[in-house]
Formats: structure tokens, sequence, C-alpha cells
């Protein structure tokens, strides 16, 4: 699952890090640049369009793993669509955004998990639906009762978030952590083909990758 697997240590003993690629999408306008920079700098601005695809890091220090996040923030200009395959390829986990009080953008949200799942095996990637600009409630389109509803019939994640508030920003990013690790220990704890359980550390070997 994740790119890079190495073993740390901690007072319990050694700790395996994690790299994982995760990819924002949605229309123009949702906030994902907003989210992805008031999750690593804590900060809100008005940012301009992307224009192809931002990159931000974040490395979390968590009990059980280190986790190092790639986040890709793509355009989200109809005119940029076609080539948004090509920053999500690879991607361990995906955020779905959209703007609470323009219902177009829910829907778009929908087409793009449509996208992912051509592209991505069941349970191969880790998909959270991302309801953007609590703060915009009173001009609310999208009910949380409906976006909620949509993704337990898909097995995704959900949260609502405001950049600009920093409402439930870290959290929808710890969600997707716990949910990659869960996986991982789940990968762990099956058995291997010759009936024993082992863990692949093959790929502890930082490997350059194409994005």
């Amino acid at each position: 699952m994740a790119q890079m697997v190495t073993s740390g240590t901690s007072p319990e003993g050694p700790r395996p890090s994690y790299m994982y690629k995760v990819v924002l999408l949605g229309s123009m306008s949702v906030g994902k640049s907003s989210l992805a920079f008031r999750y690593v700098r804590n900060d809100f601005r008005e940012l301009l369009p992307t224009v192809g695809c931002s990159f931000f890091t974040q490395t979390l220090d968590l009990d059980e793993a280190t986790v190092k996040f790639e986040i890709w923030d793509t355009a989200g200009q109809e005119k940029y669509h076609s080539v948004c395959h090509l920053y999500y390829r690879d991607a361990q986990a995906a955020l779905l955004v959209y703007d609470i009080a323009n219902k177009q953008t829910f829907s778009r949200a929908k087409l793009w998990l449509e996208e992912l799942e051509k592209r991505f095996l069941p349970n191969e990637i880790v998909i959270a639906l991302v309801g953007n600009k609590t703060d915009l409630a009173a001009e609310r389109e999208v009910t949380t009762e409906e976006a909620e509803e949509f993704a337990q019939t898909k097995g995704l994640l959900f949260m609502e978030t405001s950049a600009k508030s920093n409402y439930q920003v870290n959290d929808v990013f710890m969600s997707v952590v716990q949910e990659l690790l869960r996986r991982e220990k789940e990968k762990a704890s099956k058995p291997s083909p010759h009936g024993r359980s082992t863990v692949d550390l093959r790929g502890s070997e930082a490997r350059p990758r194409c994005c």
C-alpha cells in the first residue's frame, strides 16, 4: 500500500514509517488548496485557482508509526480534467471535496468517485468525501444527512470541514491516516501463501517513482 516502508525505533521497539500519496479532487473554488494550506501551514488564505497541481508534504509522528503525506492538490478547472489521472496515479488516498453551499460541486464529487472506481480496485485506495465551507452554513445546499448517506452507501469516509475557521481539517486527514494504518495492520496479519504471517519489507528502500 505505502510507497515506502522503513523501520524506526521507539521505546516499545521498531516503529514503521510509511509514505502515502494523497490527492485532493473536486471542482474549482471548493477550497482544496485552502484545506491543504490550513493542514500543512495552519493558516488560511484566499488562494488563487491551482494551475495543474500543487504539492505539499506533512509528517506525523504517531505512537504506532511515522507517516509522511505527499499531498497533491489538483486543479478544479474543467480544462485540466483530462490530465488529472496523471496526478492521482499510484495514490493511496483521495479526498473528494465539495462546497456545502454549492449543490453542483457535490454532483461533481460523485463523478470524481466514478473516475476513481474505474482506475482503482475496491479497497485499493482510501477515499474520503469532504464537505468544505461549513462557515457558509446559512447558504447550505447539501445537507449533512444527504452526503453522509451517500458516503455510507459507497463505503467512503465522510466529514464536513471549514478551512477558513479551521473546523475538522486536521480531523479529516487523521481519519485517513487511521484508515490507512488499519489496512496496513490488516494486510500484515494475513497469512502468507506459505502459511506464515509476514510483512514484506522489500519496499523499505526509497525508490524514485513518477507522479
